[in-house]
């Protein structure tokens, strides 16, 4: 068809909706152009951050001494896509994209442990993880961003070296483990 040049579209009124395309259509904007959405509101600008989830333990969990274990989120608070398994305590990465992963775990044992150590796991391999020299009741925690492929797999694991086992706490303040894909980027 033709092209419109311009500098400004406005409404009729100067307030309301402006529609740009009708349903089905896709607006392209060209490799080099950028969107000022500076002034815009959150209202139908860019999507939402989902994929998202937001999972959390609702029972203590015992981890054994200088073992990575699973740790068994099994309550969901938030799945908008249903990637997460509670069977499994993993979640499935429903489409490609950069996401924001993290995660936090405190411990309910009193006791110094060397080391304590939560890890992010993808399709099966360690590839981060935060450590904490734990006193008394600590946590630890990450928050990361990560390119992510659509059926790729996450995963948390606990680590800790007391000596003995140690008590993790329940509860969806002191232990989760979320994510969401960033939009725009």
């Amino acid at each position: 068809m033709g092209t419109i040049k311009t500098t400004n579209i406005e409404t009729i009124t100067g307030s309301g909706t402006l529609t740009l395309g009708q349903s089905g259509e896709t607006i392209s904007v060209p490799s080099g152009a950028t969107l000022d959405l500076s002034n815009a509101t959150q209202t139908g600008v860019g999507g939402t951050n989902s994929p998202a989830f937001i999972v959390y333990n609702n029972s203590t969990q015992t981890i054994s001494n200088s073992t990575h274990t699973t740790y068994q989120f099994n309550t969901i608070t938030l799945d908008t896509d249903s990637g997460f398994n509670t069977g499994t305590y993993t979640y499935t990465v429903p489409t490609t994209g950069k996401y924001v992963i993290g995660a936090a775990a405190k411990k309910l044992t009193a006791g110094s442990t060397d080391r304590m150590i939560l890890s992010l796991k993808i399709n099966g391999s360690f590839v981060f993880y935060s450590e904490n020299y734990s006193k008394d009741f600590s946590s630890v925690l990450f928050n990361v961003v990560f390119n992510l492929s659509a059926t790729d797999t996450l995963q948390v694991a606990i680590f800790q070296n007391t000596g003995g086992n140690v008590d993790f706490e329940s509860g969806n303040f002191v232990n989760i483990f979320y994510g969401h894909k960033l939009i725009g980027v």
